[in-house]
């Protein structure tokens, strides 16, 4: 934890909070004294995480939602405002990669599910968040993790570049159009990050060997590496930073 950054009064939502990213980012939310209301679909993680982070000054919230459905959404977001206050804080982390494989095999199913999680629930949570945050006049900050598939292609993984591409965008959009209102929106693209969700490749030992061959900082990346970049974004200490996209790749998309 950087002691020079403080949350200290801060409410904030971070989807995927049970695990590899979406963990990393809530701990060091916890650390630097934010309230957070962490979610996702498996109950179990939430809570391992919220004993883990007992002890921290923060408080955390688990709440159990699926973030495809409308109706878990509200129900997040007005949970977290009757235990913890208005949202000053979003983190739009949940996502999904069913798609991955060869762009002939993508059905329309995949295309409205990837849609549905990856893009659809962002869209959602920052119309149920948004609003608030003008209203307190205190100002906000959305974070969207993307990812450097957004940036570049990822070979046999249409659907995931394109959503986190769109992502990309869409943060660039509402950063245009909320600035005036002091509300912040950023995006952090990660490389390769050794999470359960990338596991399909920091576990193709062929693929390691070809990153450290080729990578300039030569391994797989850390989910608080991650965390990291979410805090300072969160914090006051970014307060004229809108609009982007910070890669923390290691160095991968600079050759």
């Amino acid at each position: 934890m950087s002691d020079s950054i403080s949350l200290k009064g801060k409410v904030a939502i971070v989807t995927g909070g049970g695990r590899g990213i979406g963990k990393a980012i809530s701990r060091r939310f916890v650390e630097a004294g934010c309230d957070v209301a962490i979610a996702s679909r498996k109950m179990e993680n939430l809570l391992s995480a919220a004993e883990e982070f007992a002890p921290l000054p923060g408080k955390t919230i688990p709440i159990a939602c699926h973030v495809g459905r409308a109706e878990e959404l509200e129900n997040l977001v007005r949970e977290t405002e009757s235990r913890l206050g208005p949202v000053d804080i979003l983190v739009n982390n949940s996502a999904t990669n069913i798609g991955q494989g060869p762009s002939l095999n993508i059905t329309d199913d995949m295309v409205f599910k990837m849609v549905e999680i990856n893009l659809l629930s962002a869209l959602r949570l920052i119309r149920l968040t948004v609003p608030s945050m003008i209203e307190c006049k205190s100002g906000g900050s959305i974070i969207n993790i993307a990812s450097i598939a957004g940036l570049r292609p990822q070979y046999e993984g249409l659907l995931y570049s394109a959503t986190k591409a769109a992502l990309i965008m869409m943060t660039r959009s509402w950063a245009a159009e909320f600035g005036r209102h002091n509300v912040r929106v950023n995006a952090i693209a990660p490389g390769l990050i050794r999470t359960d969700f990338s596991e399909f490749f920091w576990k193709n030992e062929e693929r390691v060997k070809h990153l450290e061959a080729n990578q300039p900082i030569p391994r797989v990346g850390l989910p608080e590496e991650i965390g990291g970049m979410a805090l300072y974004l969160a914090s006051d200490d970014s307060s004229f930073v809108t609009g982007q996209t910070f890669v923390v790749d290691g160095g991968a998309t600079a050759r």
